[in-house]
């Protein structure tokens, strides 16, 4: 896992960034925060390099900064902490991430395609077209994301959470939900045709879901424990 340093600017609780040598290796050392480092733009500069020459990538600590146009494809994070950044326009193909943090992080225009993520976190993440498609996030926590017009399509999400999350015009088509907990969701236009909705956790007071590209497009409710009062 990434070191949990604090900033070393009086009063602050923030995490500090990863520090590196004079080799351009990480190493364990007091450092900044972003918004207290004294030089920011050179160390945004030696952590976009570790990424961008590294294809196993261990410990990093990039909390808060923004990552635009980058191709992350077969890039492997192990441990790795990027609360608060940004991610814009990114496309890549073969992700893989385990045991990092990206909760509160924004993705714009994401391409996250045939990803590998477990132990993930995403809590309180905002999606906006943003494609998981044909993906493995098992055992993630997607708890209070926000999502707008993003894609989970044909992947395999199995016991990853999704607890108070906001689901608008959001696709888990052809996905399998084992053991995957939507309570207390907020939702509208979701799709969930082809999944194994019945193996899923619901509300006990039943969520109602959209059956997705049925002719009639006529929204059918998801018993407790998940047992559907619809057909597919």
């Amino acid at each position: 896992m990434f070191s949990q340093n604090t900033c070393i600017e009086p009063g602050c609780c923030k995490n500090s960034l990863s520090t590196f040598n004079s080799n351009g290796d990480i190493i364990e050392a007091a450092g900044y925060c972003l918004d207290h480092s004294p030089d920011k733009e050179g160390i945004k500069q030696q952590i976009y390099n570790y990424i961008n020459t590294h294809d196993k990538i261990v410990g990093l600590d990039a909390c808060g900064l923004v990552f635009e146009n980058i191709d992350l494809t077969n890039k492997r994070f192990y441990g790795c902490n990027f609360m608060h950044c940004k991610f814009i326009n990114l496309h890549s193909t073969g992700f893989r991430s385990r045991m990092s943090m990206f909760d509160f992080a924004i993705f714009s225009d994401c391409n996250l395609l045939q990803s590998n993520m477990q132990f993930t976190s995403f809590a309180g993440s905002i999606f906006s077209h943003t494609l998981f498609t044909e993906s493995d996030m098992i055992q993630d926590n997607f708890s209070g994301i926000q999502s707008y017009q993003s894609s989970f399509d044909d992947s395999d999400l199995y016991n990853s959470r999704f607890v108070r999350a906001k689901l608008i015009d959001t696709s888990f088509r052809n996905c399998n939900v084992k053991k995957t907990v939507f309570r207390l969701i907020e939702q509208q236009n979701v799709l969930f045709k082809y999944s194994n909705t019945r193996e899923a956790i619901f509300d006990q007071e039943q969520s109602q879901l959209f059956a997705g590209e049925l002719d009639d497009k006529i929204a059918y409710k998801v018993a407790p424990q998940g047992t559907e009062g619809g057909n597919k």
